[in-house]
């Protein structure tokens, strides 16, 4: 198990972490991802650390921009 903090920017609300954690989730090997709305900050915990890429389109496909990995 790994854990990575990524940061997202676009989310000022709720539904905003809904929708990165629900979308962040699908990546294979991924068990667990905590949205800190205030920071920007998602944590991810995953069998292996997720690509840029992966998180790069699972945080698009939300609608929101992965700004660091």
């Amino acid at each position: 198990m790994s854990t990575t903090v990524w940061t997202v920017s676009g989310m000022t609300c709720q539904h905003c972490v809904k929708a990165v954690t629900e979308e962040v989730s699908e990546i294979a090997g991924v068990t667990g991802v905590v949205v800190d709305l205030e920071s920007g900050a998602v944590t991810v915990t995953a069998d292996a650390d997720p690509s840029v890429e992966a998180m790069t389109a699972a945080v698009d496909e939300a609608g929101y921009t992965l700004v660091t990995a």
